[in-house]
């Protein structure tokens, strides 16, 4: 299926097919050239494929969580993809958001999930919880699973890219620790302020 051109423009699209494909043939090194001669390549060239259309799929799914944490329809995305509502939700939908735990029995820590949230309320509803000691310890469409402590907590965000992973080192060795695992197109953090939690 093409782009909507009013969301992103044909040349857009163009150039984001021509990036992929160039780094499937490009950066292996020697693919480009080994191809006139060594059919061994070939089967480089299919892994480098491969690894590229997994990846793809990665920022697809990761996309779309994104873009229904920011309020899109199913029946919206369903059109830009090129499938109904219920084919777009069976496909993509996300994971049941965890039932509310009383604590982790290994450690003790009482845990509770904050939902639904979406991306543009997130921040401050974990801004709130982080001076009552509740920190992000995992994440997901529509939620955030926090922990208690007895000291106060600040959360950031940022754009997770390849090109953004040196500010998020910079991130970590400021103190910073990554809540779960970064995912396309938020890397989430956490880190314990020297106060004490806020009591309601």
């Amino acid at each position: 299926m093409t782009s909507s051109p009013e969301i992103l423009p044909a040349a857009e699209a163009a150039a984001i097919r021509e990036a992929v494909a160039e780094a499937v043939i490009g950066i292996p090194e020697g693919l480009r050239g080994g191809l006139e001669t060594d059919p061994q390549e070939y089967l480089r060239l299919v892994v480098a494929s491969r690894t590229a259309a997994e990846e793809t799929s990665r920022l697809l799914r990761n996309s779309i969580a994104g873009a229904r944490a920011a309020g899109q329809s199913w029946d919206t995305l369903g059109k830009i993809l090129g499938v109904s509502r219920q084919a777009a939700q069976q496909r993509f939908g996300p994971a049941p958001v965890p039932q509310e735990p009383a604590s982790d029995g290994f450690r003790g820590f009482e845990r509770r999930v904050l939902t639904p949230l979406t991306s543009f309320d997130e921040m401050a509803v974990l801004a709130d919880e982080g001076r009552r000691g509740w920190h992000s310890v995992g994440y997901g469409s529509f939620f955030h699973l926090v922990e208690a402590s007895d000291r106060q907590w600040e959360h950031r965000r940022l754009v997770w890219s390849p090109r953004n992973m040196e500010r998020i080192r910079e991130f970590e060795d400021a103190g910073w620790g990554v809540v779960g695992t970064s995912t396309f197109p938020w890397a989430y953090f956490a880190r314990e302020r020297d106060l004490p939690a806020e009591v309601d």
